[in-house]
């Protein structure tokens, strides 16, 4: 079986075609899959260090108002569709599969020209435009949430499948985490991040916090400040009087490439609201503190978090709101209520879809013998 895989621009669209990719490694014998994307992207980087081969096009978002960058956009994507054919007809592949952002949108309607078989998934409440667009054409349309049904034409080639997670992820050793980011499994653990490119307003609140809980024994912190601001960020801390080399309790990176094995021994998360990171942290079962992302196409984040916070699963701030008084408020609050804590674990947990992927791959199954 040979499938092709394209999705790109954040770790949101990247991740999910990730865990497919690997779905489909470990069911299907002799599968040779293909993740094709942009140079620009993040999948550039992140794919080939999964091991899966990659293959770039040109590309461009398409901007939500009418303005002479237009002509620019349409003379590059036409260019990606002329590349996703070639590609198309060099690999033969027996499948397509779409997850989001514009790099996707060739890709597949290239696949529909040619009438392979076609597969979209979209990760948000609010479905993207490359999505709404290409669900038009394709043969079935995956989606995280229930919510998302409505907004597409064609509701019959829509199926709720939730977001598939990569396979390894329900099988991690909590014991060898907590030994390799040298962690005390007595102790809670707030891990802090901001998306896969980090967020700059989490990372500013977020210095009140580290300058209060440096040297606290009763708490262990790692946060990710995203590569972009990482060497400005240490600067910052340095300004403060913060000397990272002297305290123990807390961790500043600039990236993890092994999130799931940080969420593994998490106790309560700090983050945006992205689907693929509502996805992780319900099907482990934690509590959160969600800041979506202010700036997220139609407001999606917003969306997400507020499905998780009516089930009690999170707290929510508005990213206007946010400052370092609040979050260190909010983030006391829950370490120091464990019955919150347990309560919100537990509704985290009922929200999440393990099967996800399972169920893709099932349909991914159909559609080749179709």
């Amino acid at each position: 079986m040979r499938v092709i895989i394209s999705g790109g621009g954040t770790g949101g669209h990247i991740y999910p075609a990730l865990a497919i990719a690997q779905g489909i490694r470990n069911r299907f014998e002799k599968s040779d899959i293909l993740y094709v994307g942009t140079k620009e992207g993040l999948e550039s980087d992140i794919v080939p260090k999964a091991g899966y081969f990659f293959r770039s096009i040109d590309g461009c978002g398409f901007d939500r108002k009418l303005s002479f960058n237009i002509v620019k956009t349409v003379l590059k994507s036409s260019k990606g569709f002329l590349q996703s054919m070639n590609i198309l007809r060099s690999f033969k592949p027996d499948l397509v599969i779409g997850t989001g952002g514009y790099v996707c949108v060739p890709v597949v309607m290239a696949a529909v020209v040619m009438r392979i078989p076609t597969l979209i998934h979209e990760q948000n409440a609010l479905p993207g435009m490359a999505n709404r667009f290409l669900s038009r054409f394709v043969d079935l349309v995956a989606v995280t949430f229930e919510y998302s049904v409505k907004y597409f034409v064609n509701q019959n080639k829509v199926r709720v499948t939730g977001l598939p997670l990569r396979p390894d992820i329900f099988c991690i050793n909590k014991k060898k985490s907590y030994l390799d980011f040298k962690l005390n499994p007595k102790i809670p653990v707030l891990l802090v991040f901001g998306g896969s490119k980090g967020a700059r307003s989490i990372n500013v609140a977020m210095l009140e916090v580290i300058q209060r809980w440096q040297h606290n024994k009763g708490i262990q912190l790692i946060h990710v400040t995203g590569k972009s601001e990482y060497d400005a960020y240490k600067k910052e801390l340095v300004n403060r009087g913060i000397k990272l080399d002297c305290i123990e309790n807390i961790k500043i990176v600039p990236y993890l490439y092994n999130m799931p094995e940080v969420l593994a021994v998490a106790d309560l998360v700090v983050c945006r609201a992205g689907a693929a990171t509502i996805a992780e942290i319900t099907a482990m079962g934690l509590p959160s503190i969600l800041i979506p992302y202010p700036y997220a196409a139609g407001n999606h984040q917003e969306l997400n978090a507020r499905i998780l916070e009516k089930k009690g699963a999170a707290v929510v701030i508005r990213d206007a709101e946010l400052s370092g008084k609040l979050l260190m408020e909010q983030i006391e609050k829950l370490f120091l209520s464990k019955k919150v804590m347990k309560d919100m674990a537990k509704a985290s947990l009922k929200l999440g879809k393990p099967k996800a992927l399972e169920d893709i791959l099932n349909i991914v199954k159909n559609l080749i013998k179709a």
